[in-house]
């Protein structure tokens, strides 16, 4: 795996009481980047077989692959996470 780049990810899901943020679920895992996604970012990974689904990774033995950036996530009408470009920071 020459080459590939490797992320520490971390899942979130929705507060099950609130509903109106994303916690995070305590996990780990160790993904290749095939998106170029950078520290603090929001990723969407796949996990799996699926995870050799990608041109990038068809030959690799690989589990666990991000294979999107996050730009918001919306419950019920309602915005959750919104990514902040670099303008608003």
């Amino acid at each position: 795996m020459v080459g590939r780049r490797l992320l520490v990810v971390e899942p979130y899901r929705l507060d099950g009481q609130t509903r109106d943020r994303l916690v995070t679920t305590g996990r780990t895992f160790v993904a290749v980047d095939t998106v170029g996604a950078g520290e603090g970012e929001y990723v969407l990974i796949v996990q799996g077989s699926s995870a050799r689904l990608t041109p990038e990774t068809k030959n690799l033995p690989v589990d666990t692959v991000v294979i999107g950036i996050v730009d918001s996530v919306h419950i019920d009408q309602r915005c959750v996470y919104a990514q902040q470009s670099e303008s608003q920071e």
